[in-house]
């Protein structure tokens, strides 16, 4: 188990629990009494340090290198019934976004999102989860195959951006970007978003529009990394907690700004701190969302996605 910064005093207590139930084992010494008082205080520490999390410290858990990516989502979601599908049919079969059929008990769903890697090898493999053009040609081919056959569409969000190299600006990143924003609203069949990891700027929106945008509870969702937002205004990236807290980037903020619609709590401890119930929670937070959505026409779901991304960032003075 890998700890962040503001997590150590969590490590140290865990070490002793530990340490305390292992002398328990070993001898014949009572030790339940001082297991229980570490473990009392080991729960009140949790606590008290993830109530309180600042914007950065919820960027830091975003990017947890224990977090589940979107391929433990699926698998854990659809188990036996996943199948990938790949290529754009126009370059190469992006790794970085991964799309395929699946099921969540009888309902079929398209799943699309971007993934990342497990170790230096998959990270290359996977781009670092930075889609180059043909992964969201890709996506946008996936998500048009189950409007024809009235299959809803889940998106998983996870991605530091989209790729930002010259062989991806030639073959077009910010029309495929566009593109699949203006497709995705006017796309016939409920599109449920969730965001799971890093969304950082268009990377994220491209396939993020959606009837339904759930947000887990450590993840952020902004327009640019606070990193890159502190060295732009900075000339530094040693603004990044400044930044991150200017940004309103966190889940609460989204829902503050109605950017989002609901915010998916995550277990004690972030996500990867109980992954059985993390996939548990968002597998119910989808088919609660589908529920909601299933028997409106397509002329109403696109209505009301065109009406709900249309009244964003309008102010009445």
């Amino acid at each position: 188990m890998e700890y962040l910064d503001f997590e150590l005093p969590i490590k140290e207590l865990e070490e002793q629990y530990q340490k305390a139930c292992a002398i328990g084992q070993e001898s014949e010494v009572d030790v339940s009494a001082t297991c229980r008082q570490i473990e009392k205080r080991l729960n009140e520490t949790k606590k008290e340090i993830y109530k309180n999390l600042t914007a950065w410290q919820r960027v830091q858990l975003s990017r947890h290198p224990n977090r589940p990516y979107t391929l433990d989502y699926i698998h854990a979601i659809c188990g036996n019934s996943w199948l990938e599908l790949h290529g754009d049919r126009n370059v190469k079969d992006d790794k970085a976004m991964i799309g395929g059929l699946g099921k969540i008990g009888d309902q079929s769903f398209m799943f699309v999102g971007q993934q990342k890697g497990y170790n230096t090898k998959t990270r290359q493999y996977r781009n670092f989860g930075m889609a180059n053009p043909e992964g969201y040609r890709k996506a946008l081919r996936l998500m048009k195959s189950a409007e024809k056959f009235g299959i809803p569409v889940v998106t998983f969000v996870d991605t530091p951006g989209a790729y930002p190299g010259l062989e991806a600006e030639e073959r077009g990143q910010g029309e495929a970007i566009a593109r699949n924003i203006l497709e995705m609203t006017r796309l016939k069949v409920p599109i449920i978003v969730v965001i799971i990891g890093e969304g950082a700027s268009g990377g994220a929106l491209g396939i993020g529009v959606g009837d339904k945008v759930l947000m887990l509870e450590n993840t952020w969702y902004s327009v640019i990394s606070p990193e890159s937002c502190s060295s732009i205004l900075w000339r530094s990236w040693e603004y990044k907690e400044k930044a991150a807290e200017a940004l309103k980037l966190t889940a609460k903020d989204m829902k503050r700004q109605k950017l989002i619609d609901e915010i998916v709590k995550e277990p004690l401890g972030g996500a990867h701190s109980n992954r059985e119930m993390t996939f548990d929670t968002v597998k119910n937070a989808i088919t609660e969302a589908y529920e909601e959505f299933k028997n409106l026409s397509p002329e109403e779901l696109t209505s009301n996605r065109m009406d709900k991304y249309s009244n964003m960032g309008v102010f009445k003075g």
